[in-house]
């Protein structure tokens, strides 16, 4: 007949599920990881120069609405949302 609890030798080592993906579990930022944090960096410059001296650096450098800079302000919205996902990854691995 089977027990329900099997002796310590006999079981298995299971990961943790919380401490999915290299880059949170170890500390170690991936390439996607950089890519959002620089974009973050530029978005967070950009609004600055906006509040304070009402200068869009982005429209400066590649026109006011122009494809490329509308490229650029959907990459920064997108790489703020993969921060909130990452961020709430990091939280929930460490409680």
């Amino acid at each position: 007949m089977a027990t329900i609890n099997a002796p310590a030798s006999e079981r298995r080592h299971i990961l943790d599920r919380r401490t999915t993906g290299a880059s949170l579990s170890k500390g170690k930022l991936n390439a996607l990881d950089w890519v959002a944090m620089v974009l973050l960096i530029v978005g967070g410059l950009n609004w600055g120069s906006v509040g304070l001296a009402n200068i869009d650096l982005v429209a400066s450098l590649f026109g006011t609405q122009t494809p490329l800079s509308r490229i650029v302000y959907v990459l920064v919205g997108l790489s703020a949302l993969y921060s909130i996902y990452t961020s709430s990854k990091m939280a929930a691995s460490r409680r």
